[in-house]
This record gives C-alpha cells, sequence and structure tokens, in this order.
C-alpha cells in the first residue's frame, strides 16, 4: 500500500523536478535539483540520473540515509497558488538496475546503473486537494 493519497499520487507524477536534501559526512547540508519519480512497485520516490554513483548526493545518501525532498510549483500568479509536497524519510543507495528503473517510471533522461530510492517517513503537503494556504502533515513510518 502507498503512504501517499491518490490526488498527492497524480500531483508527484505530473511534477518531475524536485530538489533533495542530504547531510554529508561533516553535518553540512546540501540541496541539489533532482530528477524525481514515484515508484509504485516500492512505495516511494526514486531519483536517478547520469553518473550517480560519482555525485556527492548519491555519497551523502549512502553516508547518511536521512534525506528530504521537495517537490513544489505554482499553480497560478494571480491569484497566487504555491503547492507542493515534501517528503522526509529514508534514502536506500542502489548501486545497480538503475537503468531499467529508469525505463519503467519513463525517465526523460537516461539513468545509470546507481539510483536512490527513498522510503518516505513524513510527508507535509500544501495546496494538493486544497487551500494553498493549507497544510497536512502525517507520519507513515
Amino acid at each position: 500500500m502507498s503512504p501517499f493519497t491518490d490526488t498527492e499520487i497524480d500531483y508527484l507524477t505530473s511534477q518531475p523536478l524536485g530538489r533533495l536534501a542530504t547531510v554529508d559526512t561533516r553535518g553540512r547540508p546540501q540541496v541539489k535539483p533532482v530528477g524525481v519519480f514515484y515508484d509504485p512497485e516500492n512505495a516511494g520516490l526514486v531519483v536517478g540520473g547520469v553518473d550517480m554513483a560519482a555525485s556527492k548526493k548519491f555519497r551523502d545518501a549512502a553516508a547518511d540515509p536521512a534525506v528530504a525532498v521537495v517537490v513544489d510549483d505554482l499553480a497560478s500568479l494571480d491569484p497566487w497558488s504555491p503547492r507542493g509536497i515534501e517528503i522526509r524519510g529514508r534514502a536506500e543507495t542502489r548501486t545497480e538496475g538503475g537503468e531499467e528503473t529508469g525505463r519503467r517510471l519513463g525517465a526523460g533522461f537516461p539513468f545509470s546503473p546507481a539510483w536512490i530510492l527513498i522510503r518516505p517517513r513524513r510527508i507535509v503537503s500544501w495546496g494538493i486537494g486544497a487551500d494553498s494556504f493549507e497544510s497536512s502533515a502525517r507520519t507513515v513510518a
């Protein structure tokens, strides 16, 4: 069973760009824009890309799997209507299978063998199926 609501899944599948927050071994945070995909097979989010295993985000997630992802946009400028979802969770760094995972999820760019699966623990959303300035938060694991 998915930790996401149907409305959240619809939103996540419509917005393939997000920001991944990690922390390095010195405790310094990093936020990077990433392609992010909802994976119904694993009930989580997938981050993939070219040469993923060599990236700082991959090394950081391998060393400290506590991560956060934000996917957001503006539904409208007038009236101002922000919407989005923040997923806090645990990253599982995988060194194989990225190419197939990217194809299976319909990524618009090639995945290298390495990829990251994020299993949600806390989900915070705003403007998704509700008013832009109304948030919903829940712990899912």
